[in-house]
Order: structure tokens, then C-alpha cells, then sequence
């Protein structure tokens, strides 16, 4: 695999991971600053390492698979592996500018 191909892949990735949302914010997980790593392996399998705004986050079980699902619809896509984690835990300052703006934190 070329790395050209593994970098659009990735980008492909992210686009998915925008589509999904924190039912209670409305700014997409991406740019929540809720994605801490993305690889792609070879055989395109798909790692993300991500949290959640906290620990008793009410979407606790549906982000994390609705991320799962949305990384598996892309076509050429293999295996998607999330894993969540609190370490470093969540804060708003992980926010793109885009979503601090989104919620008047600008």
C-alpha cells in the first residue's frame, strides 16, 4: 500500500468520525476534540483511540459504535477497532476553534 492511499484513507476516516455527533452538543465528535489518535494499518485496518466528554457521558455506548460504524461504511475498509479512554481526561480545551466558536466559547 502506498502511503498516498493510507493518507486518503485516513482523510476518509475523519470524514466519517465528522459525521458523528454527542447527542446533547451540537458539533461533531472530531472537532469536540474527542479523538486523541487514528491509525491505519496495512490491510486498511482502522485504530482510533477516543473519550468522551466524561466518564458518565449519557452516550457512553453510542458513540463509540456509531463511530465503529460510520469508519466501517467507507469502502476498502477492513477491521475498525475503537478504544476508549479517560487518560488525559476530557476538557474543553481540546475543542477546535471551529466548535468553541460553534458553542460561544469565542
Amino acid at each position: 500500500m502506498t502511503d498516498g492511499i493510507k493518507e486518503n484513507l485516513r482523510d476518509d476516516v475523519v470524514a466519517a468520525i465528522k459525521t458523528v455527533y454527542d447527542p446533547e452538543i451540537p458539533v461533531d465528535i472530531y472537532e469536540l476534540g474527542l479523538i486523541y489518535e487514528i491509525n491505519v494499518f496495512p490491510v486498511n485496518n482502522v485504530y482510533v483511540l477516543m473519550t468522551l466528554t466524561s466518564p458518565s457521558c449519557p452516550a457512553a455506548e453510542i458513540i463509540p459504535e456509531e463511530t465503529k460504524q460510520r469508519i466501517k461504511e467507507i469502502e476498502g475498509v477492513n477491521d475498525v477497532e475503537i478504544e476508549l479512554t479517560f487518560d488525559p481526561p476530557y476538557t474543553q480545551d481540546m475543542m477546535s476553534e471551529e466548535a468553541k466558536l460553534e458553542l460561544g466559547f469565542m
